[in-house]
């Protein structure tokens, strides 16, 4: 298993030991998602998740395994565990994604319960940006930057930083494999911190924040979604990989991409993990910050990418 950011042992160790003893790569990754979707100390996804500027929290989560098998849902802001939903969708109907009322209903039709979202903790941090002059004095649709993730803080300067929380964590993506080769992918995330009431970014948007292709391999999308939505970032790392590059090579390609189409500023980051179809694996980011989380026979380590673009 393979998974974003410094607290994807949250997932894996929960979800591992099924794949070890034979279970099924998408099992694994919804497991996983679902861990995290229930730790109210993660403010990136699920319960506990920070609010959009009105103070209300929305959801996206997909779930891939092939082109022709996936599933997404986007602004869910009253069930808890998007990727499970996602399952249902691809599993259960002939549509790849819903959204909102839509997405909801048809979760309270399968029996999902709903559920608060928004937690006293991420309550408290929405309140105490919108009265920072630094954070509302600005305009929400012209100039908005993300706050800088909690793993990035280090080394950044302060003085350079907007309105937002000390530091919040990102969205989750994992991929899986299992012994019989077959890989899964999924992204769960309660979206960008404050960001503007409907706003959906890359991580349930299929292509744009994961991708899978049996034939090719798997690549998971963290960081600032409108960056990865535009040059569609999962799906041209797995393209990549199906010509041959490793997943390194693929995600480095990809990353320069995004460098060269955009004006970046210090709260940018943008960060891939990818797998190919022979099991080769690999991570990088844009600049430091980023860590992913491995999990395998040998058990789970924390470790920087392979590659970073930017010191």
């Amino acid at each position: 298993m393979l998974t974003t950011w410094s607290f994807g042992p949250v997932g894996n160790d929960a979800a591992f030991p099924g794949l070890a003893s034979g279970g099924e790569a998408l099992d694994a990754v919804v497991h996983a998602a679902t861990v995290f979707e229930d730790d109210p100390s993660i403010d990136s996804v699920g319960v506990g998740g920070l609010p959009d500027a009105d103070g209300v929290v929305t959801l996206d989560g997909a779930i891939m395994t092939d082109p022709n098998r996936c599933g997404a849902v986007c602004f869910v802001n009253h069930f808890a565990n998007p990727v499970q939903i996602a399952r249902r969708v691809m599993e259960k109907t002939i549509h790849i994604t819903l959204v909102g009322d839509g997405a909801e209903r048809f979760a309270e039709r399968e029996g999902f319960q709903r559920r608060e979202l928004l937690v006293e903790r991420a309550r408290e941090v929405w309140m105490q940006w919108r009265t920072d002059p630094s954070a509302i004095d600005r305009d929400m649709y012209q100039g908005w930057l993300p706050p800088i993730n909690i793993e990035e803080l280090e080394g950044i300067d302060q003085t350079k930083r907007r309105g937002g929380p000390a530091g919040s964590h990102d969205t989750v993506g994992m991929i899986a494999r299992d012994v019989q080769g077959r890989l899964a992918a999924a992204c769960t995330t309660s979206g960008m911190a404050f960001k503007v009431p409907g706003r959906v970014g890359d991580s349930a948007i299929i292509g744009q924040g994961l991708y899978c292709d049996q034939e090719a391999g798997a690549a998971v999308a963290t960081g600032t979604g409108e960056l990865i939505t535009g040059v569609n970032g999962a799906f041209l790392i797995v393209e990549l990989m199906r010509r041959g590059a490793t997943p390194e090579e693929a995600i480095t390609e990809t990353l320069e991409r995004v460098r060269k189409r955009y004006k970046l500023v210090d709260e940018h980051q943008v960060a891939f993990i990818a797998a190919d179809a022979r099991g080769n694996w690999g991570s990088g980011a844009l600049r430091p910050g980023f860590r992913h989380t491995f999990t395998d026979g040998g058990g789970t380590r924390v470790e920087d990418p392979g590659v970073e673009l930017e010191e």
